[in-house]
């Protein structure tokens, strides 16, 4: 499997491009030739077609490799499928809090699966009990509480011993400013030392 076929610079390209021909290669520091059969599967989010246009992608290993081509939108535009992959991603004996399902349907995702992927294996590693919250998830807290709610005292204190007490930061990551940091530390009888 090569993954990011389009990140692969043209020298690469085509040393590539004579295995696939020939079915024979040297291994690095060997004056020995091997043969073999191999089968490829690339992926790659690049546009390879510009990149063949604009010459840094080999039009002929692009023909060479794309014997059946398999087009994947991005996980956002999958909103169906993130629970359903979240799922099969958990560890056994984990399970989602209904809120953390929310908040996975409303992260944007723009690593895709890999980013759900490692989200949910550093949920099941960090969460204290078999389910997972929606702080367990480590997603910015504005999405990971759902759109419409405020953060508590917990994901407020949270916050602010990640930021070792910047208020700033505690703010950008509740996605709020640092004024209604305040007044929500305030209201809630947080001190600002917290």
């Amino acid at each position: 499997f090569l993954d990011e076929i389009g990140n692969l610079p043209l020298a690469g390209q085509m040393k590539l491009l004579r295995v696939l021909e020939t079915g024979r290669f040297e291994r690095l520091g060997s004056n020995r030739e091997r043969q073999v059969k191999v089968r490829v599967i690339s992926a790659t989010n690049a546009d390879l077609q510009a990149m063949i246009r604009a010459g840094t992608f080999r039009e002929d290993l692009f023909y060479r490799l794309n014997l059946i081509e398999l087009k994947l939108p991005p996980l956002a535009a999958r909103p169906g499928d993130i629970l359903p992959l979240a799922r099969s991603f958990l560890a056994p004996g984990k399970r989602l809090d209904p809120s953390a399902e929310s908040a996975l349907a409303a992260h944007a995702w723009p690593g895709n699966v890999r980013e759900l992927k490692n989200v949910m294996a550093r949920a099941s590693l960090l969460a204290r009990d078999a389910t997972i919250k929606p702080l367990d998830l480590g997603l910015p807290l504005a999405v990971a509480a759902g759109p419409d709610a405020e953060p508590d005292r917990d994901a407020i204190a949270a916050a602010l011993a990640r930021a070792g007490g910047v208020i700033a930061q505690a703010a950008a990551e509740l996605g709020l400013s640092r004024q209604a940091l305040y007044r929500r530390m305030e209201r809630l009888g947080i001190a600002r030392s917290a």
